[in-house]
């Protein structure tokens, strides 16, 4: 006996629906950390953006997409899509008023 189609496909929803609370923990996660570097950055002067560093993480996204088998033009756009966030952040902690 086969099963039933719509119970099978809500299993999947459902772990999709996991998977995808696990990428909002790890995101929330990242932005904590990148908000210490903000902190740091102002601290010490440095700036925002540091492209090296982002083309080095981008060619490992890539890599590590090519290597899990995800497109790594979409691994791509959604690091870039972090990262366009995360130095938005910084650069409001750079310019908030000292406290």
């Amino acid at each position: 006996m086969e099963p039933d189609p719509l119970e099978a496909l809500g299993v999947m929803r459902n772990r999709l629906d996991e998977l995808d609370a696990g990428w909002v923990e790890i995101l929330a996660e990242r932005f904590r950390i990148t908000d210490r570097v903000g902190a740091h950055k102002r601290e010490h002067g440095l700036p925002a953006q540091d492209p090296t560093r982002e083309a080095a993480m981008i060619g490992r996204i890539r890599d590590l997409a090519t290597t899990a088998g995800l497109d790594p033009a979409f691994a791509e756009r959604t690091l870039r899509s972090i990262l366009d966030e995360s130095v938005r952040n910084t650069r409001q902690i750079l310019d908030a008023p000292d406290a």
